[in-house]
């Protein structure tokens, strides 16, 4: 494949002692619970501003409007800056958080940041549910916004830390699997909610405050990763914890490997300078910035945050379009499990590019669809089996997305970046990510008003671009451990010359995998060369 560099999963790393252990699969499991705040806050956004008895108490002018639209401005139905940002305050907030969460998750461990991302969500749901006026609600979204930066800042980062390399893929989308799990559980509880007479919207908000609970419970039994604990100069507990995790007494290759790391990264007073300055981190810099931004330029929360919004301007019933909404959900969940099985037996790239591509095409398709139906005014009227055939193809393209970019958008971030810059790569990644998901979220009702089902287009040439990037652009990281990621960088065509022969393990990273030579080898070579050194100065 063009532009792509492959790098075969015995190629190195692979020589590391242990196996896949219970402890840690029920510790990933455990940890991955963590996206269940993001999910839930996803699903139930939509469903409840889809809601009349909320829209009358907070938002009236969208109550009247949403009665009062007249046929050819149908699209129009929701266009609210008021309303618009009550979805989009949150991610607003947990762009800022993101960058204090990089630090304390530097300075204090993994855990205590998933801590605080849970203690924020729990204040948060409460203010919602008890809100009385638009100010409250505002308050609490931000809340929320802080436990959802906290929350993606350090769960993946502690997945990719904990996984053995042959299945960190499978066990990292654990976060995405359970943000769609939360995205759908969401969607149920709107549905039911939305048959009760009154307060069905404080219901649906205030019950995220059990994820909350979760995530804080999971922070206090959850152990600490050894790549943490070494980074706070606990080396006795990184190497037990290590041997716990792998089923194994003999780690010391990887140990070793962890601890070489670790000292690198001491070395680095300045990560966030770093990561901007020096060449060798400008791959692990591009994709931490350019793959969250592609991500929700796929279009993906025009159907996860605002779902029956959409369904309902497009003529969908009230019943209709939470239905819609969990069945969606529903092919969410199915997809990500797709990507649990596919992503360490064909890849990243792989999954990237058969997403994109059924994304495209699915695009085209509805934007066809709704253009050719319901009108360039909105004028005209979707038919039940133009709205069903709708609803299938955006089905299709929630589940090319649900096992392509949605969760290799936090896997790949979190594993391609050197310990040392590893919580700034992560902070970029949220943030970028949190950036225009804001935008998206305050400004798609604006744009389907004036863009009408051109959006889709929209969408649909993000997509290609972003496909075609990742074709020349992102070598494959399947089964390389990630502190050995340097010699991905330095083996692919265009990103080799950034990347020093001293910033791969070992030194001289294109021999390393050009000739198959093991990681092993390499560090046997260079302590012998070391020695020598010595003895000849004595």
């Amino acid at each position: 494949m063009a532009g792509g560099a492959f790098v075969s999963e015995g190629s190195g790393g692979g020589s590391y002692e242990g196996g896949v252990t219970g402890f840690v699969i029920m510790t990933c499991i455990v940890a991955a619970m963590g996206g269940l705040l993001f999910g839930y806050d996803l699903g139930i956004s939509g469903g409840v501003t889809s809601m009349e008895e909320f829209l009358s108490k907070f938002f009236p002018e969208v109550d009247r409007q949403m009665h009062n639209a007249r046929r050819e401005t149908a699209y129009c139905k929701f266009d609210n800056q008021l309303l618009q940002l009550f979805t989009s305050s949150l991610y607003l907030a947990a762009l800022v958080s993101s960058f204090a969460a990089s630090a304390v998750t530097r300075k204090y461990g993994r855990k205590i940041s998933m801590f605080v991302g849970g203690v924020a969500f729990l204040i948060g749901s409460l203010f919602n549910a008890f809100a009385t006026n638009v100010a409250m609600l505002i308050i609490g979204r931000l809340l929320l916004g802080v436990g959802v930066g906290f929350a993606n800042q350090s769960t993946p980062v502690y997945l990719s830390e904990m996984a053995p390399a042959k299945i960190r893929g499978a066990l990292n989308i654990g976060f995405q699997m359970a943000i769609t799990i939360g995205i759908l559980i969401a969607n149920l509880i709107n549905y039911g909610t939305s048959q009760m007479a009154r307060n069905g919207w404080r219901v649906s908000l205030g019950l995220a405050a059990v994820p909350a609970v979760v995530m804080v419970i999971g922070s206090f039994v959850l152990p600490d990763t050894p790549n943490s604990m070494l980074e706070r100069g606990k080396y006795e507990q990184a190497r037990e914890m290590l041997q716990k995790i792998r089923g194994a007494d003999n780690v010391d290759e990887e140990f070793q490997d962890l601890c070489d790391a670790c000292e690198s990264a001491k070395k680095v007073e300045h990560p966030w300078k770093n990561i901007f300055q020096e060449a060798k981190y400008r791959p692990a810099l591009v994709f931490c910035s350019m793959i969250p931004f592609f991500q929700q330029f796929t279009g993906i929360n025009v159907i996860m945050f605002y779902a029956p919004v959409l369904f309902k301007t497009l003529g969908f019933a009230d019943d209709a379009s939470l239905i819609s909404a969990v069945i969606t959900g529903v092919v969410n969940v199915v997809s990500t499990l797709v990507s649990i099985y596919a992503v360490d037996r064909y890849g990243r790239r792989l999954l990237f590019l058969e997403g994109g591509i059924q994304m495209i095409i699915c695009q085209i398709i509805v934007g066809s669809l709704i253009g050719a139906k319901f009108g360039t005014t909105g004028s005209g009227t979707l038919t039940p089996a133009t709205a069903n055939w709708v609803l299938a193809f955006i089905c299709i393209y929630v589940a090319g997305f649900a096992w392509s970019w949605g969760p290799l958008g936090w896997l790949v971030p979190s594993e391609i970046c050197p310990l040392e810059v590893r919580p700034a790569g992560q902070a970029i990644n949220v943030s970028v990510n949190m950036f225009f998901t804001f935008l998206i979220g305050q400004f798609f009702l604006t744009m389907l008003c004036h863009m009408k089902f051109g959006l889709f287009y929209f969408f649909g040439g993000m997509v290609l671009i972003m496909t075609i990037f990742i074709y020349f652009l992102f070598p494959e990281t399947k089964g390389v451990p990630i502190e050995e990621m340097g010699r991905v960088w330095k083996a692919h065509p265009f990103w080799k010359r950034y990347v020093p022969d001293d910033a791969v393990i070992g030194g001289s990273g294109e021999t390393y995998v050009k000739e198959g030579i093991s990681q092993q080898d390499l560090r046997i070579c260079r302590r012998e060369e070391e020695k020598k050194n010595e003895e000849w100065k004595l």
